[in-house]
């Protein structure tokens, strides 16, 4: 700016306009000199140094002060000297509020009354009781409990003794590879009679859709949808072919993308939803590794390892509660394969329940440890960061699991390093089958997996192709997709998806 702060108007550099004017008949270099040591003298001034506001708002949105926090961020946006990046990181500030609110809709009262419905003579002292421990997930918004939407489902999941008070008992559910299945026999005998570890190949075809609903965005303005899709991986999912897509036009990430998508846009109609699909199969390998864990040696640490070994903040920190933890679990034990066992066991003890959207959580493994549970996703993260702790490179893969029937979830894994056998994969949800007398099923999926599965991604947190011009919905993961237009994100309330996987009969000869 050619005014300083501290000017008067109608000053150039402090100098006025009527001094200027009255040494007219000064030669021009002179007037020229006189303007450039004013513009010097001004950049020498010390500029007034702009206070990152972000810490003290983080803080207040952490505490549940969403109304100081919404008042700060007020008046750091009316700062016409805020960077940028830290204007981005306010406006999210807010937006993670709104998500929160979301994600705890209830009071206490409407919680006592979701919970009676499961315990009909609930007492005072127990929904007290549980609410003091954590199981029933609340938060302190402006100085009122909220509670989360699936508080009181989780319970259940975490309280023995809420689930021996509960009227009815709780239906079946999970999916069929969370209990030793057929498929796993297949895929062991395969392996051990031909000594391969890509073995029980499924071929499958899949019908996805984001369905955006009618209205949410003004007639005739474009809408812009990413749809998860497969890529290519040498040994776990191959012979990938695209049929059609919804609309016909479509954008397909390149095949590296760690988070891969096809593009799609529309217009949207008045009264009418906004449906993006997309139409392909591939077939899927389940994964079998034999692993001799006095085989096993430290890494050598290499440049293509190097981005699975260290920190990634915010979600993968060495902090003193990691340390701590991984102390506890792994002792003096040093052989990499027994300190990855050892932390796969501790990791899938803590118990699974139904997770807050991953873009509220600053830091996703120190919930889980805070909280006492986490869903796939939360475990994974935990247990990558342990893993990495302790010399053991580790990496994400995310997507979707499915059956031969009606069933289909979100699911997240990883994959680990162990010296000489190279990646191994690893689902600390599925975790454990305790009490089975083969190693092979007992441990399946500490080094294996199914074919029941599609992975999506190969890492968390990485750019779209082509990139989102807002937020996204989901900051970690890509599961559902992402959609939104030139007025904003459109968040998870605002479409729905679907995801159908039908497992076609083998060709001849197979």
């Amino acid at each position: 700016m050619l005014h300083s702060r501290d000017s008067q108007p109608g000053a150039v550099g402090g100098v006025s306009r009527g001094s200027i004017e009255q040494v007219s008949p000064t030669p021009a270099r002179v007037v020229s000199a006189l303007l450039a040591c004013a513009c010097l003298a001004m950049a020498a001034r010390p500029t007034r140094a702009v206070e990152d506001p972000l810490p003290a708002v983080a803080s207040l949105v952490d505490r549940g002060a969403f109304a100081d926090a919404g008042r700060r961020i007020d008046a750091a946006l009316a700062d016409g000297a805020l960077a940028p990046a830290t204007r981005d990181a306010l406006a999210f500030e807010r937006e993670r509020m709104r998500r929160i609110r979301l994600d705890f809709p209830l009071d206490e009262a409407a919680a006592r009354e979701r919970l009676r419905a499961q315990v009909p003579d609930l007492r005072d002292d127990e929904f007290d009781r549980w609410t003091r421990a954590g199981q029933l997930e609340h938060l302190v918004i402006d100085g009122e409990p909220r509670y989360f939407a699936r508080a009181v489902s989780n319970l259940f999941l975490l309280s023995p003794d809420a689930a021996a008070r509960r009227a009815r008992p709780a239906a079946g559910g999970g999916g069929p590879m969370e209990s030793p299945h057929a498929h796993h026999a297949e895929a062991l005998a395969h392996a051990r009679a031909t000594g391969a570890s890509s073995v029980a190949p499924r071929r499958v075809r899949v019908t996805q859709s984001l369905v955006v609903e009618a209205d949410a965005v003004p007639a005739g303005e474009t809408v812009r949808a990413w749809i998860p899709y497969p890529r290519a991986l040498p040994g776990q999912q191959d012979g990938l072919r695209l049929h059609a897509t919804t609309p016909a036009q479509a954008v397909v990430a390149p095949e590296d993308t760690r988070q891969r998508t096809v593009y799609l846009e529309q217009r949207a109609v008045a009264g009418q939803p906004t449906r993006f699909a997309i139409d392909y199969e591939l077939t899927v390998h389940a994964q079998v590794h034999a692993i001799d864990p006095d085989s096993v040696v430290p890494v050598v640490p290499t440049a293509a390892l190097a981005e699975h070994l260290g920190e990634r903040p915010p979600h993968i920190v060495f902090s003193d509660e990691i340390r701590a933890f991984s102390a506890r679990v792994v002792g003096d034990e040093s052989n990499p394969y027994r300190v990855a066992r050892k932390l796969f066991e501790a990791v899938d003890r803590i118990p699974w329940a139904g997770a807050r959207e991953y873009s509220t959580i600053r830091n996703i493994p120190h919930y889980v440890l805070a909280t006492g549970h986490g869903d796939c996703g939360q475990q994974t993260l935990l247990l990558m960061t342990l893993l990495r702790l302790n010399g053991i490179p580790a990496r994400w893969q995310s997507g979707m699991v499915f059956s031969d029937g009606d069933y289909d979830n979100l699911h997240d894994w990883g994959w680990m390093y162990l010296a000489p056998y190279g990646w191994l994969p690893m689902d600390v949800t599925t975790g454990r089958f305790e009490g089975e007398r083969d190693p092979g099923l007992e441990w399946f999926y500490f080094g294996g997996l199914d074919a029941y599965r599609i992975a999506f991604n190969d890492d968390y947190g990485t750019p779209l192709v082509p990139p989102k011009q807002h937020f996204r919905s989901e900051t970690v993961d890509s599961q559902r997709g992402e959609a939104e237009w030139r007025g904003g994100n459109l968040y998870f309330d605002q479409w729905d998806y679907t995801f159908e996987a039908k497992v076609l009969p083998p060709s001849p000869g197979h």
